[in-house]
């Protein structure tokens, strides 16, 4: 209608789920992602989790925590669940998809590699270390969710630059197989894992320190864009 609206620039956008019962992430889920380490490709997904205190604003800061000296990027896209589901069978997965979003995998490598029994939970759940937006783009929206160009950059500088054609495992194969373990509720929301490019696998590796900013974006799904505090 036009009516009941106010400058983009006086209104703070908040993550477009702000408190989902679940935050499901997959670990090495690109081809290109798999090259730059050296590792295997996986033969079923490798799944971990975030806990959903780690979500922030798409525009909102990153706090560089105290703890850590290995702060990394990782730009992802996220499908966000919209229909309950146990044991969904993959043909009929995208039914229970309400669309996606784009996000950023916050880590701290030291905590994710070495630390911690090397249980990858704390170096990926520090608080803000879930930048989430800018909006939920329905899956109807969407030409072709496997076939989007994504991509990231510290300060300006281009780290990451590839395709979602390039994921191991698409989303409904994911979240067939996340429904064999949990209830999938509306809210839930999944990350599907970053492409080549992150900081620790760099020579020398890169790291994130206060001042920089960060920005994720996901061809049709928008850019999220956050300073390192």
């Amino acid at each position: 209608s036009g009516r009941h609206r106010v400058p983009r620039a006086t209104a703070q956008l908040l993550a477009p789920v702000g408190d989902p019962e679940k935050v499901i992430c997959v670990g090495l889920n690109y081809h290109d992602h798999c090259q730059e380490q050296g590792a295997k490709v996986p033969k079923e997904p490798l799944i971990f989790s975030k806990f959903p205190s780690a979500i922030t604003g798409p525009f909102d800061d990153i706090v560089h925590p105290q703890d850590t000296s290995e702060l990394d990027w990782e730009v992802e896209l996220a499908a966000v669940i919209g229909k309950r589901g146990r044991h969904i069978e993959e043909a009929a997965a995208l039914e229970h998809v309400l669309g996606f979003t784009v996000a950023n995998d916050v880590s701290a490598r030291d905590w994710q590699m070495r630390r911690n029994g090397r249980q990858w939970l704390l170096g990926k759940t520090f608080d803000t270390f879930c930048p989430l937006g800018p909006a939920i783009v329905t899956k109807e929206a969407v030409a072709d969710v496997h076939n989007l160009w994504i991509r990231s950059s510290v300060n300006g500088q281009r780290m990451q630059d590839s395709s979602t054609r390039h994921l191991i495992f698409g989303v409904p194969a994911l979240v067939a197989w996340v429904s064999r373990f949990v209830t999938l509720v509306p809210g839930d929301i999944l990350l599907t894992g970053t492409p080549a490019g992150v900081g620790v696998f760099r020579k020398p590796p890169v790291f994130l320190k206060r001042g920089d900013e960060v920005q994720c974006e996901i061809e049709e799904l928008g850019t999220i864009c956050n300073r390192v505090v």
